[in-house]
């Protein structure tokens, strides 16, 4: 996949005609995909991709993501597009890796994603069990960050092993690591350590899926 740097640079081309001879600037860019400086500038530095953002500008321009995510050729990409699969993707579901958000959604759209990737989702017969939502709060820091997507998989539901899991308590939904103890409670972890770990009983937690990829591999 493409850096940050390499995207950027792939947009200011592409844009290059709106802006008649002017130099284009990072902040230019930032305007574009309605992202602030100081946002763009820490993901720049983090080297995270804004996956929303760069959906909503290839939408607006008619263009293949799949062209600024791994530099296909613009006369690739009629090709790639017959090897591409859909997964479910809440668009309006908020998984919080910090306070606690609504698993309410209004409108279910479809993701679109490359051949290559599907294979980090368990490969093609586990489509049908992914979905796909964003991730709002600082708690799982720097595992994942605000708007990144995460492909949850619905029938991962042991906790036996640990991992990283979407789960749903009482103050909301949540993306945390989850451990399982001997005595059968259950340790929510966030790995932003300013954050402390809550030991919550079996009962008051219902868990919607392990979390197996954020458009790349998850500890």
């Amino acid at each position: 996949m493409n850096s940050f740097v390499d995207i950027v640079e792939e947009i200011k081309s592409i844009v290059s005609s709106e802006f008649s001879s002017k130099k284009i600037f990072d902040k230019d860019i930032a305007d574009l995909l309605n992202i602030s400086q100081m946002n763009f500038a820490t993901m720049k530095k983090r080297n995270k991709i804004p996956f929303v953002e760069l959906m909503d500008f290839c939408a607006s321009k008619t263009i293949s993501i799949n062209w600024l995510l791994y530099g296909q050729s613009p006369e690739s990409l009629l090709e790639a597009t017959n090897k591409y699969y859909m997964v479910k993707y809440f668009h309006d579901v908020n998984a919080s890796a910090g306070g606690g958000t609504d698993e309410q959604c209004e409108e279910i759209q479809e993701l679109e994603i490359p051949e290559q990737f599907v294979f980090m989702l368990g490969g093609e017969r586990e489509l049908k069990n992914i979905e796909a939502i964003n991730v709002s709060g600082d708690s799982m820091e720097p595992t994942f960050s605000y708007n990144d997507i995460v492909f949850i998989n619905r029938e991962k539901k042991d906790l036996a092993r640990g991992g990283i899991f979407t789960i749903k308590t009482e103050a909301g939904l949540f993306i945390k690591r989850v451990q399982q103890r001997l005595d059968g409670r259950i340790d929510v972890i966030s790995d932003n350590q300013v954050y402390l770990t809550q030991t919550l009983n079996p009962q008051e937690v219902e868990v919607i899926g392990r979390v197996v990829s954020r458009f790349g591999d998850v500890d």
